[in-house]
């Protein structure tokens, strides 16, 4: 008998796998545990995107003491094209695990991104990386405060730094794609023109959550973006997330929750919760935040 349904038989939508004589229905691979996984195994994912072969967008590089983070040294990158006129600028968030170099390596190449997006025509503009920890871009019990410190004292620095941050966007992926969307509500359209998220780390629950994530209950009930879609009335919206990635039912939750006609930009297309696809995605992301930053 055999002991493991074929790739054909899995994707069959409405029909039926036959199981050693025996009938069941066809699986729905949203709802297999382990999904990210078996649509990874099955090709399901799409290809990866590539960085563009082009010379970097020059970035400068530096660091600060952030009395929001506990007196943490925080590096920071701006990838910014020459410019006579202050630009407009756009916050990029790291996911878990990693930091603001994140933005320029050869994983993401955000500033090959950007040179490509430009040198075609497109809207120029700033990105500006900073370190948030593994804190989930928000206030936490113990004090430490990376959305205050981007607030309080990044902001401050950038416009220091020469860059135009009353048109201000917001990005990031995974982890960081959460603290784009947080931070954007926050806020509000008062501040914030634009922000993408790539595969935000979304949860339905506090019970669903990643370890850390959270100090507890009622940290999500506080800091959860879900329920607050309202929070970014006025602010354009772009959120995409791959097929395979173990967050979208709750990323299309989240999108599901906008108001009709307002819901996000973007969408759900094959991929998984990898550079790869992240890479696929940046440049209608760059395009989006170019656009908007200086409509």
């Amino acid at each position: 008998m055999p002991t493991s349904l074929t790739r054909r038989a899995l994707l069959a939508g409405a029909g039926a796998v036959a199981l050693g004589g025996a009938t069941v229905a066809a699986v729905d691979l949203r709802v297999v545990p382990g999904r990210s996984t078996m649509f990874r195994v099955l090709g399901l994912d799409g290809t990866d995107g590539t960085v563009p072969d082009v010379t970097p967008t020059p970035t400068t590089w530096g660091s600060f003491v952030s009395h929001a983070r506990h007196g943490r040294t925080v590096g920071w990158s701006i990838t910014a094209p020459p410019s006579e006129h202050p630009l407009p600028v756009v916050v990029a968030l790291h996911g878990y695990g990693d930091d603001h170099r994140e933005f320029t390596s050869s994983s993401l190449g955000f500033d090959r991104f950007l040179a490509q997006h430009i040198h075609r025509g497109g809207a120029p503009f700033a990105i500006a990386a900073v370190d948030g920890g593994n804190r989930y871009w928000h206030r936490r019990a113990d004090g430490e405060d990376p959305a205050g410190m981007v607030v309080d004292e990044f902001l401050p620095l950038l416009r220091d730094q020469g860059l135009d941050v009353d048109r201000l966007g917001f990005t990031g992926y995974s982890m960081g794609g959460y603290g784009a969307l947080y931070l954007a509500g926050a806020l509000g359209s008062g501040r914030v023109r634009v922000a993408s998220a790539l595969s935000p780390a979304l949860w339905r629950s506090a019970g669903d959550t990643a370890r850390g994530a959270f100090d507890d209950a009622a940290d999500f009930q506080r800091n959860t973006v879900l329920g607050r879609q309202t929070r970014l009335q006025g602010v354009a919206v772009r959120v995409d997330c791959g097929t395979g990635d173990g967050f979208e039912p709750a990323v299309r939750s989240y999108v599901a929750g906008f108001a009709a006609g307002h819901r996000p930009a973007g969408g759900f297309e094959p991929g998984g919760h990898t550079h790869g696809y992240w890479r696929r995605l940046a440049p209608a992301h760059i395009a989006f935040l170019g656009a908007h930053l200086t409509a």
